[in-house]
């Protein structure tokens, strides 16, 4: 098999694994664990794991001094404000509008470059601008009676931000990728998420019921460490070392398929005609907003 075919295939299951843990979050918590306390096992664990798999690699390089500033920004960006805003904003919302809403990052980086890049807006960017913000304010302040949303509103915008946020760690990892190998990148980028995590979740992780935790909700939460935290990011950062930045982020829209299935079956939540609706606007919008670069 190709290094490019094994590259798409593990990218791909990345975004398989992140559209089921939108559902098992949800079981997780707060019903189980807090939010952060989540967020502290999650990168603990996988920041140990990570660091033993480096004891049996030889790099070629060493982590070098003039690097660590952009380690620690890649740590900020795609660990601790990507997972801490994503857990605890997927804690007070739907699945369904997690993951729909994850598809705005592009639209928001579009509406940053031109303001800070000075893009040309054209008909068609900004046609699809007004089509992807009109289904995702659509979707947000949709009135559901039905699902397990409990502050839908800021769940949502903590979503939005956590995508945003994602969306620049893609961007800022690269040129690391391209020094480092994939499994230095990853373990050292996950050490510096675990020092903003540590300190805000440990409370929350300590004062939660393990004893009275079932094989059920183990199993719950060895997925979403050892599958949605430690395989996915693993196999986004081998995508991302033999495709370019674009093509991997563009799994992302498969995303919302895999999410909302699972949840409509194991979370019983509703796909209303709003969210419908909503999909179709926000995927339409992205197709348009990122027409011009597919075409160069």
């Amino acid at each position: 098999m190709q290094t490019k075919t094994k590259a798409h295939l593990a990218v791909l299951g990345a975004n398989l694994i992140f559209g089921v843990n939108f559902s098992v979050v949800k079981y997780i918590t707060p019903a189980l664990i807090k939010p952060f306390g989540l967020n502290v096992v999650r990168v603990v664990v996988t920041t140990a794991l990570f660091w033993l798999m480096l004891m049996f690699e030889k790099p070629e390089k060493q982590i070098q001094k003039k690097d660590l500033p952009l380690f620690l920004l890649c740590g900020l960006t795609g660990v601790a404000i990507n997972q801490l805003l994503f857990i605890k904003g997927l804690s007070m919302t739907f699945s369904t509008h997690g993951a729909l809403l994850m598809l705005c990052t592009p639209i928001m980086i579009t509406i940053a470059a031109l303001f800070f890049l000075k893009e040309r807006l054209t008909l068609g960017r900004l046609g699809g601008l007004l089509l992807g913000i009109g289904g995702a304010t659509m979707l947000i302040l949709s009135k559901e009676k039905s699902g397990s949303g409990s502050n839908v509103l800021l769940g949502d915008i903590f979503i939005i931000i956590n995508a945003i946020s994602y969306s620049f760690y893609f961007v800022l990892v690269k040129p690391l990728i391209l020094k480092y190998s994939p499994l230095q990148v990853i373990t050292w980028v996950f050490t510096m998420g675990a020092v903003f995590i540590i300190p805000v979740g440990l409370q929350e992780c300590i004062s939660a019921p393990w004893d009275t935790f079932t094989m059920i909700d183990f199993s719950a939460i060895a997925f979403v460490v050892l599958g949605a935290t430690f395989l996915a990011y693993l196999f986004n950062i081998y995508g991302l070392h033999h495709l370019n930045a674009s093509a991997t982020g563009s799994y992302i829209y498969l995303q919302p398929i895999f999410a909302t299935v699972v949840a409509m079956i194991f979370l019983h939540e509703p796909f209303s005609w709003i969210k419908a609706l909503s999909a179709v606007m926000i995927f339409a919008g992205v197709f348009l907003v990122n027409l011009k670069r597919q075409s160069n």
